[in-house]
């Protein structure tokens, strides 16, 4: 038993060094092949501008799934109906699987640009099967583009979005077109700047060090424009995955279509600024991440991809592994400290502190590369690092349980992250509407919180000063989370009552 509890404890901390590591590396990919991108995409852009005219633009269909999103539909369409492309050759779908009255404001929205040229579609489903990944497919059946772009509730492109990406389908073998997410709501409240890091880190260093090395990368199920043909040949949208756009595009890039991601087109959008709603999103893309892993893995490996392309992918799709593994060493730090009684020498200890150090510090240098990249106050930005990695630590718990479902239990429900029309001004955002439940998993992170205190207390107490750092990491970060958790549900509780007089409560819905 007890070198079982050795063994599960050191492959979990090998297993986040090797995670660690992988964003060091995707940090260094980034920095390295950066200067030479800018110059490449104006490139692509200026012959694109010499060789066509807007006579020879392609035309577009533009997809818009929008399942309950009273607050913000009107605020999607307008913008899509802003965008800076040619009215005879744009198609706009608003695909509406709602359940409350967002149908009818959409048709008010439509009807407003009604004389805009455009060719708009309202289409509902009288079923949601496949719910986004099916929309999107019963869409496709009327759509006449060759280009299908794609815009969740929550965004709000810039009006030379289309002109900005299109040039890149030049090259005929580009399936897919990613921009990156930019922020509606970043100082809206200190969960919204956390988000803030860790997208800027995904949409920067991870997408674009990817793409620039050539290795595969994910459509983010929003932002982006795909090729129909690619759509098709990849198989089509399937909803047996909770994340049906990590799953089309990485078919699509095994079929040999390539993706582009431009990190100079930022799309703002909306981030959770409630605790659980940022909880569900979380769970959300764990499981799909995983449930694609499992789906897709042996595709990858059984594939002519490079051996390093093949490793690569893997770490991608399984990266919400690190949460179970965090948590597996906050588990079994106690037992550890009692089982191992091995003393190292000073080298052989200052080489385990280095790795453990090294590994733990990677995601953390990822951030920091990407505020240094895009942002011009980004030392600012970092003195939210220390609170990112608390609550990094703190939803181990919630996305361990949405992994271990991804592996072994069945596909699930698209639960949507509710939209609230937040800016970065803290008053802002309507006052109710749509609300998840709270999960009772805050209990388990606070019964965790202290666990992990007393095995804090425990190993600063036989002077163990260099893993006391790490356990006091998980204390903080379960205890952060457990503890707004349930402050949110208690203030939600408190103005239940008084509004309920007055309107109903909308609960939360599933896409």
């Amino acid at each position: 038993m007890t070198s079982l509890v050795l063994i599960i404890y050191w492959l979990a901390v090998a297993g986040l060094f090797v995670y660690g590591i992988h964003c060091y590396l995707l940090a260094a990919l980034f920095l390295r092949h950066k200067p030479s991108q800018a110059e490449r995409c104006e490139a692509i852009r200026e012959a694109h501008a010499q060789a066509c005219t807007d006579d020879d633009l392609p035309v577009i269909t533009l997809q818009l799934p929008v399942f309950n999103e009273r607050f913000v539909v009107d605020r999607l369409i307008d913008a899509a109906l802003a965008l800076d492309w040619p009215a005879h050759k744009l198609q706009i779908q608003v695909l509406d699987d709602s359940t409350d009255n967002t149908p009818s404001l959409v048709a008010a929205a439509l009807a407003r640009h009604g004389d805009s040229g455009v060719e708009l579609a309202h289409l509902c489903r009288t079923d949601r099967s496949g719910f986004k990944a099916g929309a999107l497919a019963a869409g496709l059946e009327s759509a006449r583009g060759d280009l299908v772009a794609i815009l969740d509730a929550d965004f709000v492109p810039h009006p030379d979005f289309l002109r900005r990406c299109i040039p890149f389908f030049a090259d005929p073998k580009v399936g897919l077109v990613q921009a990156r997410w930019g922020h509606l709501d970043r100082d809206h409240s200190w969960l919204t700047r956390l988000q803030g890091l860790a997208i800027d880190g995904h949409f920067s260093v991870e997408q674009a060090g990817r793409c620039w090395s050539g290795l595969a990368l994910n459509f983010n199920g929003t932002a982006g424009i795909w090729r129909r043909a690619a759509i098709d040949d990849a198989g089509g949208w399937q909803g047996d995955t909770l994340t049906e756009d990590l799953d089309l595009s990485y078919r699509a890039q095994l079929a040999d279509w390539k993706v582009e991601f431009l990190i100079d087109v930022e799309v703002p959008a909306e981030i959770p600024a409630d605790i659980e709603a940022f909880k569900s999103q979380q769970r959300r893309w764990a499981k799909g991440s995983i449930q694609t892993a499992v789906k897709l893995l042996g595709p990858v490996w059984r594939s002519a991809w490079t051996r390093h392309r093949k490793l690569a992918a893997t770490l991608h799709l399984t990266h919400y592994l690190v949460h179970p593994l965090m948590l597996t060493v906050a588990l079994a730090a106690p037992a550890v400290l009692t089982l191992w009684q091995v003393h190292l020498g000073p080298l052989a200890f200052a080489i385990m502190a280095s790795l453990l150090i090294l590994g733990a510090l990677g995601p953390t240098t990822l951030y920091v590369v990407a505020q240094r990249s895009l942002r011009n106050d980004w030392r600012r930005r970092l003195i939210d690092m220390p609170l990112l990695m608390l609550v990094g630590c703190g939803i181990a718990v919630s996305n361990t349980r949405a992994v271990l479902s991804g592996l072994f239990g069945s596909r699930g429900t698209f639960v949507r992250t509710p939209k609230r029309r937040l800016t970065d001004a803290p008053d802002s955002g309507v006052s109710s509407g749509y609300r998840l439940p709270l999960d009772p998993i805050f209990l388990v992170e606070g019964a965790l919180a202290l666990y992990t205190t007393w095995g804090l207390t425990l190993y600063l107490e036989q002077g163990k000063w260099f893993v006391g750092p790490f356990l006091a990491l998980y204390a903080g970060g379960f205890a952060v989370v457990a503890l707004c958790s349930a402050r949110e549900a208690l203030i939600h509780m408190a103005s239940s009552a008084r509004r309920n007089e007055t309107h109903p409560q909308v609960t939360s819905s599933e896409h």
